[in-house]
Formats: structure tokens, C-alpha cells, sequence
């Protein structure tokens, strides 16, 4: 198809799916402008106060900046940065996907592949884009999962048992966020919670994600992961106690997950899968991706560790009981008095504690982002650390940045300033 008609083609099929309120997500890709810190742009239909919009989240190497802009607006712009500034637009609607990609010469080329229909969510009354209050809220992990069932999450109807509605949020709101990360982090090709792309949430080459899920526990959201990606990902849960191996195991097998099994073992010493690997001169990328939710104290840092060793792709960790950094703390003089109160004493320890493994992580080579998790109406620790591999280790800047920052509060030792060979008080 020639350049002309694969661009009027696209932006055809983006105006009606903006018009009839199917658009799911365009994501731009292949920048080539002069911001050197942008990466992406992900572009979304979003309904506010003075109406419909496109929400255009700017993806820098550091932070994410946010724009909304009305539906004309918004295609005038995406006009001018499609094949000039971005070489590649990719489309999801719920019936299609397509991709138009530009080469370096001007030529364009434009592919569209048909998904499973499903019907949309009623459309607001400007543009078709569905109104927030309207749209059908799509769960990343369907009820009647047997799965669900089994763990003891919901009932033979698929509902959710009493008390387990919360736990059942925090499934769908981890399997929502692992599916974006896994996108940006380019180990997937499309978020594969969007109605009939399961079959796009793959890597380009034909070898399954590797993936490890370190203190899974009874194995919520482990099970959830190897239900999102399905048979494109070997996953494996590490748990200290035999009985939850036992059952998690069990289970597995009965609900017919191929791609998942629960080993016995420590955070810091369990063998995974991928460790066999080094055995056979295979030492860059024996991971893709390592979770760690709510491991105790310097477990979260064991846990970075190994995923950075494993040269993992994605870290996914939920920090819990920041205890290592508090004796340590100094308080600096204008902070002495409002922190001879014990909570703010652990809320500066939760802070420093993490923000230094973020930083640490940086240095590490990768792009390190802190957020909310699930709301704390569902869990008192909901901090959740994502770190994305975007270079070499060994940033200079970000390790003087972490000492300075370590020097502040005074801190002598960390325990992944440790496991990374970094000594703080250099």
C-alpha cells in the first residue's frame, strides 16, 4: 500500500473508532524528535467535566506527563507527530488492531488485523466516546475462572465469598497494571486484557516470558499472571512453606495451568528456572520479568537483586515493613522535633527505605517508577515499585544522587546498596 493511501487508510480507521466510541488505545512508538527522555505516547478516550477527550500520556525516561485534548484537537495533533516525530502508531479497537509504520525513506505501510468482536460499551452523546459512568468496566480476570474458585475467592457461581471482594480487586487491579508494564517494557505487544488481543501478547520470538514470583504465598496473583498471559509465559512461584508449594501446585494442575508451577525455597535462594541457563553460557537475560509483593523488610531487596542479576526486563515489587533503615536514621535538626514521634519516625523510614531502592535501581539501568498500588481502603501497604530495563548499568549520576541522598539521613548500609557492591559512605 502506498504511503498516501496506508496513512488516510489509518487515520480513517482512527476517526471512526473515536466517532463510534471503540477506540481502546493508540500507542506511539519509534520516536526520532529532539526530546532525548521521550519514549511514548499513549493515547486514550477519557470523559471529563467539559466532555469527551483524548488523554495523551507523554512516557520520559523519568516521568510521565499528561495532556487532554478535545477529539478535534486531539487529531490535528496526532496528524503532525504520526510520521514525523513517531515512526509507529498502533491502533487497538475491540474488533481491530492496526499498525502504521514508517520507514526512514517516507514509506509507509499499514497492517490490520480483525479480532473477536464484542460489543461496545453505549456511547456518550458528543463523538461516541463512552462517558466514565456508562462504560462497562472490564476485568482483566474474568469470575468464573475455576481458578478463583478453587483458591477460595469466589463461590460456585462466581461471585465473590464474603470478605474476598477486596482480595478480588487487588487481582484485576495487578493483572491491569502487570499487562501495561509488560507493554512498556516491550516483553508484550498489546495489553492483554483487551478483548480478543490474547493472541497478540507475545514477544516477537517464539520463546515463552520467564518469569518468577518470589514469596508468592498462596499464590493470589500468580495464578493471576499465568492467567493473563496465558501460554506465552513460563511462570514460577517461590514460597518458603511446603503445605502452600502442596496446594498451589495441586490446584495448578487441576485447573489445567501448564505454564505455571510453585517451587520450595527462599527469595534470596531459591532456584529458578532460569538459573539453569547459566550453566550454558546464556549470562544476559536469564529473566524477563521478577515480582515480589509485600516481602518483609530487606526480602523486597533480595528480590531486586535477583531480578537485576537475571538481567530481568520488568521488577515488579510491593514494598512491607521498612525495618532496616530506622536505627540508622538520622534526623536532619529541623526535622528532630516533629520526628520524636514514633509514626512519623516509620513513614520516614518507609520513604527513605524506598526511595533509595529506586534510586539504586536507576543506577542499576533501569527506569524506576513509584506509585499507589490499590488504595489503602484495601491494604495498608500499598506502595508499589516498578523498574523497567532501559540501559547499562552504571549510572554515575544516579549512584552520587543515591549517596548524597544516603549522607542526608545518614545511612551507612542498605541491603541492596550491598548486594549491588555499592558502598554508601564512599
Amino acid at each position: 500500500m502506498s504511503q498516501p493511501a496506508a496513512r488516510e487508510q489509518f487515520f480513517d480507521l482512527l476517526r471512526a473508532s473515536i466517532s463510534d466510541g471503540s477506540l481502546s488505545k493508540l500507542t506511539l512508538g519509534k520516536y526520532r524528535g529532539a526530546d532525548a527522555s521521550l519514549r511514548n505516547v499513549f493515547v486514550r478516550p477519557v470523559s471529563l467535566k467539559g466532555g469527551p477527550h483524548l488523554s495523551f500520556v507523554y512516557r520520559h525516561a523519568t516521568r510521565d506527563i499528561t495532556k487532554n485534548h478535545q477529539p478535534d484537537e486531539a487529531l490535528t495533533l496526532l496528524e503532525t507527530l504520526i510520521g514525523a516525530e513517531f515512526l509507529d502508531a498502533h491502533l487497538f479497537t475491540a474488533a481491530q488492531s492496526a499498525q502504521l509504520s514508517h520507514d526512514s525513506n517516507g514509506g509507509a505501510r499499514l497492517r490490520v488485523k480483525k479480532t473477536d468482536a464484542v460489543p461496545n460499551a453505549p456511547a456518550s452523546a458528543i463523538g461516541g466516546i463512552p462517558a466514565a459512568h456508562d462504560r462497562a468496566r472490564r476485568q482483566a480476570i474474568p469470575l468464573d475462572a475455576p481458578w478463583l474458585h478453587a483458591l477460595g475467592i469466589t463461590n460456585k457461581y462466581g461471585k465473590p465469598r464474603e470478605g474476598m471482594s477486596a482480595k478480588l480487586r487487588q487481582i484485576n487491579k495487578f493483572a491491569e497494571l502487570l499487562s501495561h508494564l509488560a507493554t512498556e517494557a516491550a516483553l508484550i505487544e498489546a495489553p492483554a486484557i483487551i478483548p480478543g488481543l490474547g493472541e497478540e501478547a507475545r514477544r516477537d520470538d517464539a520463546s515463552a516470558l520467564r518469569i518468577a514470583d518470589m514469596g508468592c504465598g498462596k499464590g493470589y496473583l500468580t495464578f493471576a499472571t499465568a492467567a493473563l498471559l496465558g501460554s506465552r509465559a513460563s511462570i514460577q512461584g517461590i514460597e518458603t512453606r511446603p503445605e502452600l508449594v502442596s496446594f498451589c501446585n495441586r490446584i495448578a494442575k487441576e485447573t489445567g495451568f501448564s505454564n505455571l508451577k510453585f517451587v520450595q525455597g527462599t527469595i534470596a535462594d531459591a532456584q529458578l528456572d532460569a538459573d539453569a541457563e547459566l550453566a550454558h553460557d546464556a549470562p544476559q537475560n536469564t529473566l524477563d520479568i521478577l515480582i515480589a509483593l509485600h516481602a518483609c523488610d530487606t526480602a523486597t531487596d533480595d528480590a531486586i537483586a535477583r531480578g537485576i542479576q537475571s538481567g530481568a526486563r520488568l521488577i515488579v515489587v510491593s514494598p512491607c515493613c521498612q525495618k532496616e533503615l530506622r536505627p540508622q536514621l538520622t534526623a536532619p535538626p529541623v526535622l528532630a522535633g516533629a520526628l520524636r514521634h514514633g509514626i512519623f519516625q516509620e513513614r520516614q523510614a518507609e520513604f527513605v527505605t524506598d526511595a533509595l531502592r529506586a534510586q539504586l535501581l536507576e543506577y542499576a539501568g533501569y527506569r524506576a517508577k513509584v506509585f499507589e498500588f490499590i488504595s489503602t481502603e484495601h491494604t495498608a501497604k500499598n506502595l508499589m515499585i516498578a523498574a523497567i530495563k532501559t540501559r547499562a548499568p552504571g549510572d554515575e549520576t544516579a549512584l552520587e544522587n543515591a549517596r548524597a541522598f544516603a549522607r542526608f539521613y545518614g545511612i551507612r548500609k542498605h541491603a541492596l546498596a550491598t548486594h549491588l557492591g555499592i558502598d554508601l559512605n564512599f
